[in-house]
C-alpha cells in the first residue's frame, strides 16, 4: 500500500464518502484534524495501489480503521508492522478480524474485544416514542453528573483501565463541549439520559455516548432522548444515522425507533500499546 498525501485527498474522501456508514471515525477525524494532522485523532492513511478499493486509517494515538473491502489484509499489515504502539482496532467485523489475524494479533491482550451489530435509519423514517424529558446541550446539563456518568462510560462500557479514566474524560468532556456534539434529557431538575454524535457528516451522523444511569434504566430514556437528537439532526438536513449496539436492552431500542442492522462492527481495544508481527 501506498501513502496518502494532500493530492489523493479529493478521490480518497470522495470514496470513503461513499459508504461513509462504515468509515464515520475515519471522515470525522480527517474533517476535524485533516490528513497526518499532530492531535491524538489526526489520522494517516494508505492505499492500495491501482483503482482505489482498500484504504487503511491509522490516528497519532494507534488506533487502526480499516476498509477493506478487496481483502489487501498482508499488505495493510505490512504497513502496521512498520509502526508499532497499535492502541486497537476499529471497523467492519469482517475488515477487522482479517487484518487482525494478518498482523499476527489474535492473541493480543485486550481490554474489550467486541463484535457488534450495526445499524441504520433513514431519517425520514424516525419514530419519536413518547415519554417525559426534553433535550438540553452539555454545556447547560450539571457538569460535575455528566462527568461522572462519562467515568462510568468509561469503566463499564469500554472498560477502559482505571488509572486512564480521568483523561479520557476530560479530553472528551471538552471536546463535546466545544463541537456541541452531545446533549442530555432531563425532566425538571432530573437529568434521565445522554445522546451524541461520536462523528458528523453533512448527510449521516454516527450515534455513541448514549448512557442512562443504573437507577433509569429500563424506562425509555435512552431511545427518547436517541430519537430526540436525531430529530434536531434530520431538521438541519441530515438524511440517515448509524450506531452499534453494545446490549440486548439496547438492540430493542434503536429497533424501536426505526433503525435496521446493516452488518457487524468490531470494537478491539488493546491493553497496552502492541506491535504487528508480520
Amino acid at each position: 500500500m501506498k501513502r496518502a498525501t494532500q493530492s489523493d485527498m479529493p478521490a480518497l474522501t470522495s470514496y470513503l464518502a461513499e459508504h461513509a456508514e462504515l468509515n464515520m471515525f475515519t471522515l470525522s477525524n480527517l474533517n476535524n484534524h485533516g490528513l497526518d494532522g499532530d492531535h491524538p485523532r489526526g489520522t494517516r492513511l494508505w492505499m492500495n495501489n491501482g483503482p482505489l478499493r482498500d484504504v487503511l486509517a491509522v490516528t497519532q494515538e494507534g488506533m487502526v480503521m480499516p476498509f477493506l473491502p478487496d481483502g489487501g489484509n498482508a499488505a495493510a499489515a505490512t504497513v502496521l508492522g512498520d509502526l508499532g504502539g497499535l492502541i486497537g482496532m476499529i471497523g467492519p467485523a469482517s475488515h477487522v478480524r482479517a487484518l487482525q489475524s494478518a498482523a499476527g494479533l489474535t492473541d493480543a491482550p485486550a481490554t474489550m474485544d467486541e463484535d457488534e451489530p450495526q445499524f441504520l435509519l433513514q431519517l425520514d423514517e424516525l419514530i419519536i416514542p413518547d415519554g417525559i424529558g426534553e433535550l438540553i446541550p452539555f454545556a447547560q446539563a450539571p457538569e460535575a453528573t455528566v462527568r461522572d456518568w462519562m467515568a462510568d462510560y468509561q469503566r463499564n462500557a469500554l472498560h477502559t483501565p482505571a488509572d486512564q479514566v480521568a483523561g479520557y474524560v476530560k479530553r472528551d468532556y471538552e471536546e463535546r463541549i466545544k463541537r456541541g456534539s452531545h446533549m442530555v434529557l432531563v425532566d425538571g431538575n432530573t437529568c434521565l439520559a445522554a445522546t451524541g454524535f461520536n462523528a458528523q457528516m453533512p448527510d449521516i451522523v454516527q450515534i455513541g455516548g448514549v448512557y442512562t444511569p443504573p437507577e433509569l434504566r429500563g424506562r425509555g430514556h435512552a431511545r427518547r432522548a436517541v430519537a430526540l437528537h436525531l430529530e434536531l439532526a434530520r431538521r438541519q438536513g441530515i438524511g440517515r444515522a448509524t450506531l452499534f449496539s453494545a446490549s440486548d436492552m439496547a438492540e430493542r431500542a434503536y429497533r424501536a425507533i426505526g433503525f435496521e442492522q446493516i452488518g457487524d462492527w468490531t470494537l478491539l481495544l488493546f491493553d497496552g500499546p502492541q506491535v504487528a508481527h508480520v
